[in-house]
């Protein structure tokens, strides 16, 4: 009996992964409920393991009185001194039960017990394991589909693949192997959830760190990730050490590193760029294969303007708009890209309203246009301590500088409000000329 129930004991520990102590406990909790339904909720017990004799032990506690009234709770004084010869009216005296005597019943209580416990048991320890891999990538085997969730086997446990967690041109069969990151482990009270993504950044950037051995030795840093999964990522990458190429290092002798987790994510493209602190150069190195010619920043807004080649202005944006996106989520930054013929027609734009505004000739025009001021509409909005910070502009000059440039862009405003209008009416009646 000793050896049996302390090898089962230990045997469960093993193969649940579960504390002997909280086995323990249930079993005690389960005797104890079993002893309660047999005798009442008022009964006065102890219960308690022995790892000696390996078996549970219940000490009922009866008070010791000159006269028995109630014999559940009380004991005859006469018979309390064959047990404990010191014992006194008053004391409350401890007897070994034989727990034989619960019968049937009490005994599918106790069991009952033990399995409730047994399986909350099991989930606090798949919880416990499980709650601290959050940002790990695991191996499973796809179980079955729930409502179009993958439920994968991984191992001894199950975990769910949302379908917002997927790749969409992924398809997936029962039995096929599937590789995916924890990015949630749930606690409820039918038993934790493990949540797995393969659509998540963190999927992306972890591959980089199990792939290429400067990124886990802390030697290559991953500063930012931008994906759109299963068509294209981008991915900045840093250095810490000047003689080791961060790109070269994730892409690998003749790109070995990176196709293996192109290949692991069914084909999707990488961009590896390097990352450095001065946002407008990781902006260009961003937007790569385009090449940049300018780069205007709004730091106040935080927009960059992005001038690039007319030839090289459909690669800088990308299929849909793809590559210009990834680039501005990677950087943080909104990113207008236009072509030099495009932004050279807006620098002339500006420089002849500039000249429109009176008191401006093609000297000041300049300056003005280099400390920033590159059309009317810039002026509009100058403060007065810029303009007079430039040479040959008086404050009074400036405020009427600034005056008129309000007055003109105002007026410019209702010229074109007025002409939308008689567009808009000549629309109007055109159309129901030809209901007419």
């Amino acid at each position: 009996m000793i050896t049996d129930l302390l090898r089962s004991i230990d045997q469960i520990s093993r193969d649940k992964g579960i504390n002997p102590k909280t086995l323990i406990e249930g079993l005690e909790e389960a005797v104890r409920s079993a002893v309660k339904r047999k005798f009442g909720a008022d009964y006065e017990l102890e219960v308690n393991f022995n790892r000696e004799l390996g078996e549970i032990e219940v000490f009922e506690f009866k008070e010791v009185v000159e006269k028995i009234e109630d014999n559940r709770f009380q004991i005859a004084l006469e018979d309390a001194k064959k047990l404990d010869p010191e014992v006194e009216v008053g004391d409350s005296l401890g007897s070994k039960m034989d727990i034989d005597v619960l019968g049937r019943i009490a005994a599918q209580s106790a069991k009952q017990v033990i399995m409730q416990r047994l399986r909350e048991a099991e989930r606090d320890a798949v919880y416990e394991d499980f709650k601290d891999r959050r940002g790990e990538i695991v191996n499973g085997i796809v179980q079955r589909f729930e409502k179009s969730a993958i439920i994968a086997n991984l191992g001894k446990e199950e975990a769910e693949l949302p379908v917002k967690e997927q790749i969409t041109q992924e398809t997936y069969t029962q039995g096929d192997r599937i590789r995916a990151y924890i990015y949630d482990v749930k606690q409820f009270s039918r038993g934790p959830q493990i949540m797995l993504s393969r659509t998540h950044p963190n999927f992306l950037s972890t591959l980089f760190e199990n792939e290429i051995p400067e990124i886990s030795d802390g030697i290559v840093t991953i500063k930012q990730v931008a994906r759109e999964p299963g068509s294209r990522s981008k991915i900045a990458v840093f250095s810490k050490e000047k003689d080791i190429d961060p790109v070269g290092a994730c892409v690998g002798m003749k790109g070995s590193r990176v196709q293996a987790i192109v290949q692991e994510l069914r084909g999707e493209k990488i961009d590896i760029v390097t990352w450095v602190p001065d946002p407008a150069k990781f902006v260009c190195n961003a937007l790569a294969p385009a090449e940049i010619l300018r780069v205007i920043v709004d730091e106040e807004k935080r927009v960059m303007e992005v001038v690039v080649p007319d030839d090289q202005l459909s690669l800088a944006i990308g299929k849909k708009g793809q590559n210009v996106r990834l680039a501005s989520r990677l950087s943080g930054w909104k990113l207008d890209v236009t072509s030099d013929s495009a932004y050279q027609q807006e620098l002339e734009e500006g420089h002849k309203s500039l000249l429109e505004l009176s008191g401006i000739g093609e000297k000041l025009a300049k300056s003005l246009f280099d400390m920033g001021f590159s059309s009317i509409n810039d002026m509009a909005k100058a403060e007065l301590d810029d303009l007079v910070s430039i040479k040959g502009i008086s404050e009074k000059k400036a405020e009427e500088l600034i005056q008129g440039a309000i007055m003109h862009v105002e007026s410019t405003g209702k010229d074109n409000k007025k002409t939308q209008d008689k567009e808009s009416e000549g629309a109007l009646s055109g159309g129901l000329h030809e209901q007419s």
